[in-house]
């Protein structure tokens, strides 16, 4: 039984209490009657999370997490004692326990932190901490250029903004390479860029390449159709107009236009662009 992860379990018998679920080693856990649904009978599979309720007993849910042990997330505080702070992490009814161990400079409520999961080795309860260094570095690299990452913005410098890599690694976005609003504890679809000598990571939140641009491409086009049929903009546009209609930078805005204008799609005298018909 994976504590504090999504699994699919078996249904194995049926109580006036829920469903008792069963995994590939014969143990069992309850899912409550107010996740059950009447269609559910012996022997369906139903995913679900795996936590220790408020009670210390080890119980099933099918709401969705948002952090899952080995994970990094930005989670809201929504309480606190004097032992620590207790986060939303998306289960109704159970909050996230963080620790006065586990954090760094304290904790407001209402503000949100990065955290990581982790099943305590004593209780074999999800805890959270704060402390990323023993789960998150860079000294074995196990991304590659181009490839498609899961990024969590951490924190910003004057530069741009320090990520989390698929819960792993740290990467750099920079601001001059960003088009689109980004705030602390955001998570975005991006790849890698490069990869130094050093192993610094630095990120895109947009494919390059030829793919990249199609996509950009596609992007304009549904742009240019919500405005319908024409964007005051074109190649004579200066770039902070086409950044603010777009989001796009005025080199990846030229070659998506090209792209559309190699479809057929789209006409432009430089200072617009008009969809064909």
């Amino acid at each position: 039984m994976k504590v504090g992860q999504i699994q699919t379990l078996k249904v194995n018998r049926i109580s006036d209490y829920g469903l008792y679920l069963i995994d590939d080693e014969g143990q069992e856990v309850l899912l409550p009657n107010r996740f059950v649904s009447l269609e559910n009978k012996e022997g369906d599979e139903i995913e679900v999370f795996v936590y220790h309720d408020s009670e210390d007993r080890l119980v099933a849910t099918t709401d969705k997490p948002l952090i899952t042990v080995g994970r990094c997330a930005a989670l809201k505080v929504v309480d606190k004692n004097i032992h620590g702070a207790f986060l939303d992490w998306g289960i109704s009814g159970k909050d996230l326990f963080l620790p006065n161990r586990n954090q760094q400079g304290g904790v407001l409520a209402g503000k949100k932190y990065i955290v990581w999961l982790y099943v305590d080795n004593i209780t074999g309860r999800c805890v959270a901490t704060m402390k990323l260094k023993p789960y998150v570095d860079n000294d074995i690299i196990t991304v590659k250029p181009q490839q498609q990452v899961d990024i969590l913005i951490a924190s910003e410098s004057p530069i741009g903004y320090r990520a989390i890599i698929n819960s792993r690694h740290w990467g750099m976005l920079y601001k001059n390479q960003i088009f689109q609003k980004v705030n602390i504890g955001d998570r975005f679809e991006g790849y890698v860029r490069r990869i130094t000598d050093d192993n610094r990571i630095d990120l895109t939140l947009r494919k390059e390449g030829y793919d990249g641009v199609a996509v950009s491409a596609d992007a304009l086009l549904k742009l240019i159709e919500e405005n319908g049929g024409e964007l005051s903009i074109g190649d004579n546009s200066s770039p902070e107009k086409v950044h603010a209609l777009t989001q796009m930078s005025k080199k990846v805005f030229k070659r998506a236009v090209g792209i559309l204008l190699k479809r057929g799609a789209i006409s432009t005298d430089g200072d617009s662009i008009t969809l064909k018909k």
